[in-house]
């Protein structure tokens, strides 16, 4: 009780107040959206407020420094920008605001409200890059997750502070699941942003609402934002995470897309003149991908945990793009998702074969990872054969695995098969895959 009453105290108290000079420089030069800014020395990070002279002002935030200047980048549309103008620093430079009063509401990248509410009103601080620990104060992940998913529950269990990509090209679901997730899944806290103004429009109306909106955080910075916006949007929801981990709680939190917080990385690493390596991506970009993720897990100290969930978009469908593979390197499993299984009508469209956790070894029974591997095995048996099976030229009895396959397709299609409102819980998940496949082993 009287820590709590000291947090409620600590955030009513006053900030000391800066008498010091008010410092301020001037636009000198914008190209392509970097703006160089003369006389003001403000650290990476850092917020700026530029007035027009015509009373609208104006955010930027820097990103750099050169040739004694400071290297700026719009966070908005630089249409009223004009060479001269007052630029003058505004807030803590590397600290975002983070609290209870984030639950309930969503904002934007910079923290302010886009769901017609009052303005926020936190004190509370948390830095932009996290609080770094040592690699032992990350506890292992032990307990299991139940995502609400029948075919994640059954043959790729999650753990409580894994991070998991859901990797798959342009429509074919990434988003659908991702909702399906945060509909079923338990969790204290829940954090998403998102990509599309759409999906966020509608993961308010359907997620924000009675019991479920007092968990809910919403981090919204849609694609046509610009690319340090997006940027710090992420940094923002992954910062309301690791405060609420830090209280003991259980944050579930979804980033919708790494792929684009990698492009946003991209873009302003090519604004700063640094080469680009793997397809065009310079290698900042693809290191933001790893300092995001790696912020994730259990904490030792507090007992809390962030599980995170992250899209992938794979660009065209290819697998081996940059950002695939370094998520795929980083993250503790992934979930593929196949375009053959959506054109077929199977939702969500997992490709059991290609999608693995890494932890579900040790939050699973070895009953379920035996039961998992035998279905695996049916379904890779039926698919290598497929081809032979529409055309006629497969010969029943040539492998009794195969023909184990095709005698169980039809029910293992629709073991893999989900509407998005069902929910299936993690022990009924596990019954039903030793219902479908217990006798063969």
């Amino acid at each position: 009780m009287l820590s709590e009453l000291e947090t409620v105290l600590g955030e009513l108290a006053m900030p000391p107040v800066d008498l010091h000079p008010r410092r301020f420089g001037r636009v000198a030069a914008c190209d392509g959206g970097l703006i160089e800014v003369s006389g003001l020395s403000v650290p990476i990070g850092g917020l700026c407020r530029i007035d027009d002279g015509k009373g609208a002002t104006l955010t930027a935030e820097v990103i750099g420094f050169r040739n004694g200047r400071t290297m700026m980048m719009m966070l908005g549309d630089s249409v009223l920008l004009r060479p001269g103008v007052p630029v003058r620093p505004e807030g803590r430079p590397g600290m975002l605001p983070v609290g209870p009063a984030f639950l309930g509401r969503a904002v934007d990248g910079l923290g302010r409200p886009i769901d017609g509410g009052p303005p926020l009103r936190s004190r509370a601080e948390w830095p932009a890059g996290g609080k770094r620990t040592g690699a032992l104060d990350r506890a292992s992940v032990r307990e299991p997750f139940d995502t609400g998913i029948r075919a994640i529950n059954a043959l790729t269990t999650f753990g409580i502070g894994q991070r998991v990509g859901i990797m798959a090209g342009s429509g074919v679901g990434k988003s659908v699941l991702i909702d399906m997730i945060a509909h079923g899944a338990e969790a204290d806290v829940v954090g998403l942003i998102g990509e599309r103004a759409r999906e966020v429009s509608d993961f308010v109306e359907r997620h924000m609402q009675g019991e479920a909106a007092a968990r809910t955080a919403v981090v919204a910075v849609p694609a046509d934002h610009a690319a340090n916006l997006r940027l710090r949007g992420a940094l923002l929801a992954t910062s309301l995470a690791e405060y609420f981990r830090a209280q003991g709680l259980r944050v579930l939190l979804i980033q919708d897309s790494l792929t684009r917080i990698a492009h946003a990385a991209r873009e302003i690493g090519i604004l700063l003149g640094e080469p680009g390596a793997a397809r065009g991506y310079p290698p900042s970009a693809l290191s933001t991908i790893t300092k995001l993720v790696e912020r994730a897990g259990n904490s030792v100290e507090s007992g809390g945990s962030i599980t995170g969930i992250y899209t992938v978009l794979a660009d065209g469908d290819d697998q081996n793009d940059p950002v695939v593979d370094t998520a795929r390197s980083i993250l503790d499993g992934h979930i593929v998702l196949s375009r053959d299984l959506a054109q077929r009508g199977q939702y969500p469209a997992i490709d059991v074969g290609a999608s693995l956790s890494r932890v579900m070894s040790d939050v699973a029974s070895p009953q379920q990872n035996l039961l998992a591997r035998n279905l695996r095995a049916l379904v890779s048996a039926y698919e290598s054969n497929r081809d032979l099976l529409l055309m006629g030229a497969y010969r029943p009895g040539a492998d009794p695995l195969v023909d184990r396959g095709i005698a169980l397709h039809p029910q293992i299609a629709e073991f893999l098969k989900q509407d998005v409102a069902e929910r299936v819980s993690l022990d009924l998940a596990v019954g039903q895959l030793q219902q479908l496949i217990g006798n063969d082993q």
